[in-house]
């Protein structure tokens, strides 16, 4: 009986784990796309509630009955690194167009349960037309249809609205195209994380963006300007907490005083590897800084090294060169990129031509920097600690038979 129950703790903790890591990789599961997920965490439901809260400061919220679980996310600080994506093609990162009709359309879309693609186009026409510092949305146009276009299957792919009849990609083509949807305004409204409705700084007229992200992700349990003790040790705890979930790596260099004296400490040390163990994490502690590794990458919403892109097949490449001669120039990188396209002329055409070899540095920087793997400072650049575990062994290398 004994062995049956410890079995039954060990199962117990391993699915909370997984499900933890599954909200971390995507925080809006839906019965729909992954039955199994979302039963999952519809069954540990409470154990998850009281982890994120203790550990992270943020909010689940699981919805059997409408078939979805969110995690509300918050962090003070904004981030570029992770851009909504279009679901077209490409795959590249919303502009700041896209994002604005994506918000207008879920404004317009809380007012009826089902709509027509039509319907919706020319009531974000209205909107557009008298919200101050909108641009107005011309539907006539092809480019402001794909925008369009973008904006609504990103809300198809979250569940807030679902196609009945026709296709959103018919309305790239044709201003005319028939499309019925069906509008979950419920879900509408649980996209946004922001701690303050927007609503509450609207009255505030035209004021910096800083300063409005500043005031939408206020969280008052951190006691604001005048925090006591007790405030500021939680606001430590759930600030360094939610980046060692967010980032590939934390340095210590990049913590606040109140971080590091936190992950110094011996409470704060012996809550950060219980949150890792917990959550099924493997926690990597260097004189650094901290990385938490995922074995089975169910909490990675994307993977280095891979061949995923021409870019990340660059910035492996190049890591070696880092590693190996320190802090270098930007032009040696350009020139190093440039040799890997002479080097390999049917390799990543879309780089070869003039210009092509900056660009693939550009990009390959672009994506060591966002692995914490390399850091761009002025003119130099420089490989972080956490590149050296790429490093190619030279001396362990196997030389082919000729």
């Amino acid at each position: 009986m004994s062995s049956l129950a410890n079995q039954l703790v060990r199962a117990e903790k391993e699915e909370i784990a997984r499900a933890i890591r599954t909200l971390l990789g995507r925080p809006l599961v839906s019965l729909h796309d992954d039955p199994a997920a979302f039963d999952l965490i519809r069954k540990r439901r409470q154990p998850l509630i009281q982890w994120f809260d203790y550990f992270c400061g943020w909010r689940l919220v699981v919805e059997p009955r409408q078939g979805y679980a969110r995690l509300v996310k918050v962090r003070s600080e904004a981030s570029a690194t992770r851009p909504a994506r279009r679901r077209r093609t490409t795959r590249a990162p919303f502009d700041r167009r896209r994002y604005t009709l994506l918000c207008l359309c879920a404004a317009e879309l809380l007012t009826s349960p089902v709509t027509t693609i039509g319907m919706l186009a020319q009531r974000v026409v209205q909107a557009a037309a008298v919200e101050a510092g909108v641009p107005a949305f011309d539907p006539v146009r092809s480019e402001e249809r794909a925008a369009f276009v973008d904006a609504l299957k990103q809300l198809e792919h979250y569940g807030a609205i679902t196609a009945m009849d026709g296709a959103t990609d018919s309305y790239l083509d044709d201003e005319d195209a028939k499309v019925l949807y069906r509008v979950d305004t419920t879900r509408v409204i649980r996209l946004l994380a922001a701690p303050v409705p927007p609503s509450r700084i609207a009255a505030e007229g035209d004021v910096p963006m800083d300063r409005v992200l500043g005031t939408l992700t206020a969280e008052p349990r951190y006691g604001g300007d005048e925090p006591t003790e007790t405030q500021r040790n939680l606001w430590a705890r759930h600030s360094l907490i939610r980046r060692l979930l967010d980032e590939p790596v934390v340095y210590h260099d990049e913590l606040t005083p109140e971080q590091s004296a936190y992950a110094a400490s011996l409470a704060g040390r012996r809550i950060i590897r219980r949150a890792a163990e917990e959550a099924g994490f493997v926690l990597e502690e260097r004189a650094e800084g901290f990385l938490l590794i995922d074995a089975d990458a169910t909490a990675t919403d994307t993977r280095f090294p891979d061949d995923g892109s021409h870019a990340k097949v660059a910035a492996l490449l190049m890591l070696d060169l880092l590693v190996s001669s320190g802090p270098v120039r930007a032009a040696r990188v350009d020139a190093e990129a440039a040799e890997l396209l002479r080097r390999f002329p049917q390799w990543a055409k879309a780089y070869q031509s003039d210009g092509g070899g900056p660009r693939l540095a550009a990009d390959a920087l672009e994506v060591l920097e966002l692995f914490g793997l390399a850091r761009r400072t002025g003119d130099r650049v420089a490989a972080l600690p956490a590149a050296a575990r790429y490093r190619v062994d030279r001396g362990t290398a196997v030389q082919e038979d000729s």
